[in-house]
């Protein structure tokens, strides 16, 4: 199994990372941001992704990086144009996963109108907990999202809250790119964002133990 294969599933290779931002109205309060009418839509590069009880590494051009614990889609089949109310067939897992950002980055670039994607990109900025195949018995818009960092949970939301949905975020992508298989989407983070540092632990879920992760900060 190669380094871009998923553990669960190694014949899928991983494609494109879709990020939403803004997708909770909470966390939009604490970053000082404004609601949009549609998606908030950005990339990780692939090199980002690492999986359990993996290394974060903290780059040396920044002094401020955060989690954002977020649920985790992962493409099973190729979507183009799809409506929302079958938007979720095209869906074969979940997890739970980090986007981790460069604030102080982030920061800088949307004073200057910039991208985001330095902040977002690194290497290891993008952990991934184990895939869990979607099944009909857990309500994938009914499920509770924690961290916790040494053992003290920074993060706890629940998917419910989503401004969009992740059928409508599917159905949205699917409107302007095509989605393949491998291809993951991160769907937005709830309030409780704030900075690790080397040394820190960092553990994750998703819903009644579906997904877990475990990554260790290294700088």
């Amino acid at each position: 199994m190669n380094q871009l294969s998923i553990p669960e599933f190694p014949d899928l290779q991983i494609g494109t990372l879709f990020c939403i931002g803004r997708n909770y109205a909470r966390h939009i309060e604490e970053m000082k941001s404004e609601r949009t009418d549609e998606p908030v839509v950005f990339l990780k590069p692939r090199s980002s992704v690492i999986f359990n009880n993996g290394k974060v590494l903290l780059p040396e051009k920044t002094n401020d990086v955060h989690h954002e614990v977020e649920l985790v889609l992962l493409i099973g089949k190729h979507t183009h144009k799809v409506s929302p109310d079958v938007a979720l067939d095209s869906v074969k897992a979940v997890a739970v996963g980090l986007d981790l950002t460069a604030r102080d980055i982030q920061a800088r670039a949307k004073q200057k109108g910039l991208p985001w994607t330095l902040s977002k990109g690194f290497h290891t900025f993008a952990p991934v907990g184990n895939f869990a195949e979607l099944r009909d018995n857990f309500d994938i818009q009914n499920l509770d999202l924690w961290v916790k960092v040494n053992g003290e949970t920074r993060q706890h939301g629940n998917t419910s809250m989503m401004l969009f949905t992740s059928a409508e975020i599917i159905s949205f992508l699917s409107q302007h790119f095509i989605l393949n298989p491998g291809d993951i989407i991160f769907t937005g983070t709830p309030e409780g964002v704030s900075r690790v540092k080397a040394g820190d632990t960092i553990e994750a879920g998703l819903g009644d133990h579906i997904s877990s992760l475990k990554v260790y900060v290294q700088s």
